[in-house]
This record gives C-alpha cells, structure tokens and sequence, in this order.
C-alpha cells in the first residue's frame, strides 16, 4: 500500500509593522494628533476589541490607505476593570470596596499605553519616518518600532 505524504509550504505570515506609544492623553485626543502629524484619518471602529465575552475591551481606530493597501490601527493597551466586593463585616454598615484591575492587551509591554499596527511591513526609512512624526507630538513621552518576532501574544493584534 502506498502511503501519501502531504507537505504543506510554510505560508508566510502577515506581515505588519508594530510600534509603540508611550504617553498619558485619552485615546481619542491621540487619534486626533496621529491624524495631524502623520496626515492620515483614524477613525474610531464602532465596536471595541473584546476579550472574555466583553470583561475586557480595548479602544481601536482604524484607516485603510488605499493608494498603499495598508491598514493602520491605534488601539489601547491597557483596559481598566472595576470590581466592587464587600468589606470589613465587624462595622454596622456592608462597606463595599472598589478594586480596579488594570489588563493589558499585550502583556509583555506593560508600560506602553498605546500600539500603531500597520500591515504591510514598511521599510526601514519609512517606519523611522513614522516615528520621528510621532515623536513631535509633544505629550508622547516616547515612541519605539517593536520586533513582531518576539511577541508571545502575537494573536492579540488580529483585528478583523
């Protein structure tokens, strides 16, 4: 009996460029600034990333450059969760605590509050472009280009 052997090519996986956002503004006031300094139109996306059957939520805008078939996507890294459970029992008074509990869509960047994802990967004189941009805007701390390679949580920037 003859046995078939089914080789399947490694297929290539999507190539994006990632980068990272340090900085305190509100999601929509950074959109807002990307938009002016980088002269692109995010827009906010109607509904927000979902995780564990919406317990977490992140913040995404999006825009789709068609003159260079890329999408460019901001979304937030942290997402903040109140919890409320009840306190000291010995007062005559149920007192209930509120705990926040910060997740991060990206675990292993804990400090970073937001990530611009561009598919297609850029080269390097363009993505350095980007980021000199970026680091115009004065209330960004700091911005960085982020290996993609050594994500761990690589399934957490699949969008669509």
């Amino acid at each position: 009996m003859a046995i078939h052997k089914l080789v399947l090519d490694y297929a290539e996986e999507d190539l994006f460029t990632l980068i990272a956002i340090h900085c305190t503004l509100e999601d929509y006031r950074l959109a807002y600034l990307l938009n002016k300094f980088l002269g692109i139109t995010l827009v906010r996306k109607p509904l927000d990333l979902d995780f564990h059957n919406g317990e977490l939520t992140y913040s995404i805008y999006e825009w789709e450059d068609c003159t260079q078939q890329t999408v460019w996507s901001l979304v937030s890294n942290v997402c903040k969760t109140e919890t409320y459970r009840e306190g000291n029992t010995d007062s005559l008074f149920s007192v209930q605590e509120k705990t926040t509990k910060i997740n991060h869509l990206i675990p292993e960047y804990k400090t970073v509050n937001y990530f611009i994802k561009i598919d297609n990967e850029f080269n390097f004189g363009k993505e350095k472009y980007i980021l000199n941009n970026i680091l115009k805007i004065p209330q960004v701390a700091t911005a960085y280009g982020v290996d993609t390679e050594q994500l761990k949580s690589k399934d957490h920037l699949i969008f669509s």
